[in-house]
């Protein structure tokens, strides 16, 4: 009976073993074994992130005639939406432009596209983060901003060769200056937690104490100028109700996030473009000062 009960328990000896010696372990040895894990662990996901899509490929390839037709139907009126916002787009990039002629501001740093493909989100991390199919090889670097269609998706928190795990912007730790449309104080926009499976949310706060909203009217939040991360103006959420905060000096809102964020499949990370960065020229050097001339000595004068 013993040696059954001792078998029966040998396995919860050696996991608490093991839990033992890595508690234990140096911090170094620990940060060591969790990058040779990552090491190892990042060939098998990029594998099946490539075989998902062949499998994918050969999935669409089966599909009728007919339905292939409609798609592209679909597909050639989203392109003809887009391309009228397109226009829209670089009109109001056109004015902008003006406007900083005018006002001779120092152009802003501009960004590149990086789109990547999602390969990995953890159920006990849902809404914390995720891991895209791009690395240090592409460019990337931690604190860049990452967007899709419907706004802001968060932030690069590590990167390794050739993955990268993006911070959501649902996660409690992603905070970001943002603005509301049509006024012009700053606010500041942080992630809430939210459980796995739910519709994520966020936290609008420092709202102005004077603004209100009327029953059914939304405000829509989005970047702003004061961050570096993002471009101006990327959707953040939508606002349907305010409070006035603790302190009783301001105001604070649920943001309702884009759905979206559930599904994701393809993201893109705004990688800074180093021909579009402002420089600084140094300062011109300075001429040392010249002596005053003397004065015209009179003829027989002594020197």
């Amino acid at each position: 009976m013993a040696p059954s009960r001792v078998s029966r328990i040998r396995p919860l000896l050696v996991l608490a073993s093991f839990l033992t010696i890595w508690w234990l372990a140096p911090v170094a040895v620990r940060s060591f074994s969790k990058a040779s894990f990552s090491l190892f662990e990042a060939p098998g996901e990029l594998a099946y992130s490539r075989l998902k899509d062949i499998q994918d490929y050969w999935g669409l390839r089966e599909h009728d005639q007919d339905s292939l037709i409609e798609a592209g139907r679909d597909a050639m009126r989203q392109a003809n939406n887009l391309q009228i916002q397109l226009q829209k787009t670089q009109s109001l990039q056109d004015e902008n432009q003006r406007l900083n002629d005018i006002l001779r501001l120092p152009p802003a740093p501009g960004f590149r596209y990086e789109y990547a493909r999602v390969i990995r989100r953890d159920v006990t991390a849902w809404w914390q983060q995720i891991i895209i199919r791009k690395g240090r090889v592409d460019g990337l670097a931690p604190g860049q901003g990452v967007v899709f269609a419907g706004g802001v998706v968060g932030r690069i928190k590590d990167v390794d060769a050739y993955t990268a795990v993006v911070e959501l912007s649902s996660s409690q730790s992603f905070r970001v200056a943002a603005a509301l449309v049509g006024s012009p104080d700053p606010v500041i926009y942080q992630g809430v937690e939210t459980e796995p499976f739910h519709t994520p949310t966020g936290e609008a706060r420092n709202v102005s104490i004077n603004l209100d909203l009327e029953p059914g009217q939304e405000l829509q939040l989005v970047t702003s100028s004061y961050d570096s991360v993002f471009p101006q103006g990327l959707l953040l959420g939508q606002i349907n109700h305010l409070q006035k905060s603790t302190n009783g000096l301001d105001k604070s809102g649920v943001v309702s996030l884009d759905p979206g964020l559930n599904n994701l499949h393809e993201v893109a990370v705004l990688v800074p473009d180093q021909s579009t960065l402002p420089t600084t020229l140094p300062a011109k050097p300075t001429s040392p000062s010249r002596p005053a001339s003397t004065a015209a000595r009179r003829p027989g004068a002594n020197p």
